[in-house]
């Protein structure tokens, strides 16, 4: 199963690469929005995968801000389109 963890936490890291060129280089706020959110994706799933001590609250924390800016990225996605 780490295995399909450590894939996961590799693809989203592609992803978080890809959005951020998307924000810089196209100059399309909603990359950044998904690079934020998929980062976040990134960190959440490299704590759990090697047990790094992280307050729980601090976790829910990051997640409402991952869900907000996946929200907000999909938003402008749809008003642009």
């Amino acid at each position: 199963m780490n295995t399909l963890q450590l894939i996961s936490i590799f693809l989203e890291s592609v992803i978080v690469m890809i959005s951020l060129m998307i924000g810089l280089k196209k100059k399309k706020i909603y990359g950044h929005g998904f690079a934020l959110t998929f980062a976040i994706y990134v960190f959440y799933d490299t704590t759990r995968l090697f047990s790094i001590e992280t307050s729980e609250t601090f976790l829910y924390i990051m997640f409402f801000v991952a869900t907000v800016s996946a929200l907000f990225s999909v938003w402008e996605l749809y008003r642009k389109s």
